[in-house]
């Protein structure tokens, strides 16, 4: 049997939950629950001491398009079971394509899932997918978070024109910087580009992505058990 086909708003390599945000918002009968969870599978990291996972909860409104899907980022020791809770700034407020009164009115969508560990195991790449119902405006951001000096950075293109940038994993040329693909919506060929703690982006024309760590599925991963809200 083929596996399932992933959808994903932005036809990245690594896809969010999006068939799940779908069917969440479009069942009626999950309608009788505000807050809905989804578990995404485990990234081992390459020593097997650490475990990547992400929480997705969608806060459903009674008109759809005012819902909000966010995320929480966990790090787990696998050695001492040690849990720790990644904080991601979502950078709506710094994003140019965003004015404060449509982030006032719309629904939100921030995903973060972990989509590759550094060889050493001691930095975390995430995808921080963000996008507003109802519009085009659909984009990725990288999260690293180093655990040497527990810092968490929040990264994506900047100083060139694009609509939409979906990230691509590390760089195997500047191996700590994340790789993104960029360009303006409607055109074919999207460049590729790199991007350091500072912001800087330089362009990466021949450049390749890496992703390091395994992903491994627990029964409990996928849709949770609702949670009424208040």
């Amino acid at each position: 049997m083929n596996p399932p086909i992933q959808l994903d708003p932005l036809n990245s390599p690594f896809p969010v939950p999006w068939t799940w945000v779908l069917a969440t918002l479009s069942d009626e009968q999950s309608r009788t629950q505000k807050n809905h969870y989804f578990r995404t599978q485990s990234l081992i990291s390459p020593d097997g001491n650490y475990a990547a996972y992400s929480r997705i909860q969608i806060r459903l409104a009674a008109d759809f398009t005012r819902s909000r899907v966010s995320s929480a980022l966990f790090i787990e020791n696998l050695k001492t079971g040690d849990l720790h809770t990644v904080s991601v700034a979502t950078p709506f407020a710094d994003n140019p394509f965003i004015r404060d009164e449509d982030l006032s009115q719309a629904g939100t969508i921030a995903i973060a899932i972990p989509i590759a560990w550094s060889p050493e195991g001691d930095r975390i790449l995430a995808r921080e997918f963000e996008s507003i119902f109802g519009t085009n405006i659909a984009s990725d951001f990288a999260v690293i978070w180093d655990r040497q000096n527990n810092a968490t950075y929040t990264l994506a293109p900047s100083g060139i024109p694009y609509t939409n940038a979906i990230l691509l994993g590390w760089s195997q040329v500047h191996p700590e910087r994340p790789l993104f693909r960029a360009g303006m919506m409607g055109d074919v060929d999207w460049p590729q580009w790199v991007v350091d703690r500072a912001g800087q982006t330089d362009p990466a024309p021949h450049d390749q992505p890496v992703t390091f760590g395994q992903y491994v599925n627990h029964v409990w991963a996928g849709p949770q058990a609702v949670r009424r809200g208040a």
